[in-house]
């Protein structure tokens, strides 16, 4: 065990080594450049086209509305990653590691953009068997390079080994809850098993209303509770700016707890938790996305520069502050949701971890459910739209469960190396698939702004710009 033990972390090693730093960082650069910083810097465009219209179903055509695809995409995002993950991230990189987190989210915003658009782009509709438009990187192999053999292997190999990435999930959500109340771990694992294949059984329908519903309120209530802290603490803010900008750009010194980082170290951990957390760059975006009803994949697009703000900015920015204002960070050798739960009941006592426990038992219950909806694509491929995929879905919505109710007990740290080699070969997959596909990326990006927008703002009525790859045709004419 400890040789396998040492083995995983050596290729986790590799796989986030400077080399992949460098190309997710490179490759976000290159594309925001190219799109003009349009994610980046057209906020009030892109709220007014996002959050600003949640009621709203949308036009076009597609399967749930654009709010209820990002909350499923977020369910993905908001989750595990933004407590436990950035825990994991300033004890192995610093406290430095936060700064490379907003760095490569803020390329990532492009990156994540470009994953939604070919999802939109070489989606299919399945009439048969669920009647919902579907995409993942094995549709996108298929429909954008012809690869059928290849798509079939990566879809056998998604939905075999993703599952197995949840587990860092239930770990999180068990060491918190131990910690907090004491409850015993099989007992919480139960519980969550039992919960999550209720919600995953109803298909898309019910969990897309249950992550519109669950994970924005859930989100609002740990921002406030990471406000509440910091203004417990506003004198010290100052101080904690300062310690997180130098330790990202210099080596941080061991204190209490913690042995000490290189500059190196915040780097890697805080692009690879970075990724984790918020998706950019894993694909999982094109899965998610291509399920929504729009009139155009630029416009659905958007959408990726909210999930991206709300998660890394804002909700991991919170967890890193209130790890270090709180002193847990220098007191503690905890790590994972543990440190996280410390965190809090140093700031509000015993209250503040019970708060912190649950709130991790909520994004750790969404995310699990959100990656069942992302693996779940690639049995539909594998299958295609025959009687064959129904009658499996419910035999491999078991097979699902079985790591998150297993593997809870494992080492935090092994759990998370290998969750992290698994996203590194995601991010190969998917920043190959936009390099080999990126004109047809840029030719629609080009046609929704200087196309499409402009006769819709000049109160014309251009035909909708939707996919289906099934029926090899596009639904509407350029």
């Amino acid at each position: 065990m400890e040789q396998l033990t040492e083995f995983i972390y050596a290729i986790d090693d590799f796989m986030w080594g400077s080399w992949m730093t460098i190309l997710i960082l490179v490759t976000g650069i290159l594309l925001s450049v190219r799109f003009h910083f349009r994610y980046q810097r057209s906020v009030a465009f892109n709220f007014r086209n996002t959050f600003a219209k949640i009621r709203s179903k949308g036009e076009g055509e597609g399967t749930i509305s654009g709010f209820k695809a990002a909350c499923t995409a977020l369910a993905n995002t908001v989750g595990t990653g933004n407590i436990s993950g950035v825990a994991t991230a300033i004890v192995s990189g610093g406290p430095g590691a936060l700064i490379w987190m907003w760095i490569s989210a803020f390329f990532g915003m492009s990156t994540k953009a470009c994953e939604i658009i070919i999802g939109q782009r070489y989606r299919e509709h399945y009439k048969e068997s669920m009647n919902e438009y579907v995409c993942d990187r094995s549709f996108v192999l298929k429909n954008a390079f012809g690869w059928k053999r290849g798509a079939v292997v990566l879809a056998g190999f998604c939905f075999l080994f993703g599952p197995w990435t949840c587990s860092v999930q239930t770990e999180a959500v068990t060491s918190s809850i131990s910690e907090a109340f004491g409850i015993p771990s099989i007992v919480t694992v139960i519980l969550i098993g039992v919960t999550c294949l209720v919600t995953i059984w109803g298909g898309l329908p019910r969990i897309s209303s249950v992550m519109s519903k669950a994970v924005p309120v859930m989100a609002v209530l740990y921002i406030i509770m990471g406000l509440g802290v910091l203004v417990i603490h506003v004198q010290e803010i100052p101080a904690v700016i300062s310690l997180i900008v130098k330790s990202a750009f210099s080596p941080t010194a061991a204190v209490g707890g913690f042995a000490g980082a290189t500059v190196r170290d915040a780097i890697q951990y805080g692009v690879a938790r970075g990724i984790y957390s918020n998706d950019a760059g894993t694909g999982y975006g094109m899965i998610a996305h291509a399920s929504a009803v729009t009139d155009h994949p630029v416009r659905q697009s958007l959408w990726g520069w909210g999930e991206v703000c709300l998660d890394t900015f804002i909700i991991c920015a919170v967890t890193a502050f209130t790890i270090i204002i709180t002193g847990a960070y220098y007191t503690s050798d905890a790590t994972s949701g543990a440190l996280t739960t410390i965190a809090f009941t140093n700031a509000y006592g015993p209250v503040g971890g019970k708060m912190t426990a649950i709130a991790i038992a909520v994004f750790a219950w969404t995310t699990i459910i959100g990656m069942y909806y992302t693996c779940e694509k690639s049995v539909n491929y594998a299958f295609g739209d025959t009687e064959a995929n129904r009658k499996i879905r419910p035999f491999y919505m078991i097979y699902y469960m079985i790591p998150c109710v297993v593997l809870y007990n494992i080492e935090a740290d092994i759990l998370w190396a290998f969750t992290d080699i698994l996203s590194a070969l995601y991010v190969l997959i998917t920043i190959f698939i936009i390099a080999a596909r990126h004109k047809e990326i840029f030719r629609l990006f080009d046609d929704f702004w200087k196309r499409y927008l402009p006769a819709k703002e000049r109160g014309e009525n251009p035909p909708y710009v939707t996919f289906d790859c099934r029926e090899n045709v596009k639904s509407t004419n350029e």
